[in-house]
């Protein structure tokens, strides 16, 4: 944790927070592969709708998955890389119903609420510790993945 000096945090902070990074990161890798998943496999009468909006919500993971694993860098801990890591730590686990569009939107929104419940955890445990580039990252993805989560819901008619 050689950068927690120079970035003004203390070092136990940034362990902390890394490990909680890492976990959120496992969870969002496995969001994305599932998403993927569905993208690939959707079908019936909402593939023109669901396939573009699937291919959408991968990017923006996957773009997520990169600052977490970077902001994890900048703490001056060591991003997870193998799924077999993540698949023991995330608790959004490996989907097999990719075909159904009703299903994996379902899926995609048991997905947000857990990425959004670990990022509140994250903004309680920056806050605490000062750091305020991970809390402003995590207070961002809330607010684009609320409107996310509305629209996925609207689409179910919920």
């Amino acid at each position: 944790m050689k950068n927690a000096s120079i970035i003004g945090l203390k070092e136990t902070d940034c362990k902390n927070i890394s490990e909680k990074l890492n976990i959120l990161l496992a969870n969002y890798s496995v969001f994305y592969q599932n998403t993927r998943g569905s993208h690939w496999n959707i079908k019936g009468d909402q593939f023109f709708t669901l396939h573009p909006k699937f291919e959408e919500l991968y990017n923006s993971l996957v773009l997520k998955i990169d600052e977490i694993a970077e902001r994890i860098l900048t703490l001056g801990g060591i991003p997870a890389h193998n799924y077999s890591d993540y698949l023991k730590v995330s608790s959004i686990k490996e989907s097999k119903e990719v075909n159904d569009g009703t299903k994996s939107v379902e899926n995609i929104l048991n997905s947000f609420k857990i990425v959004l419940d670990l990022q509140r955890e994250l903004l309680d445990i920056t806050e605490k510790a000062g750091d305020e580039g991970t809390n402003s990252q995590m207070s961002d993805y809330i607010v684009e993945q609320e409107k996310e989560v509305w629209m996925y819901n609207s689409y179910l008619g919920k």
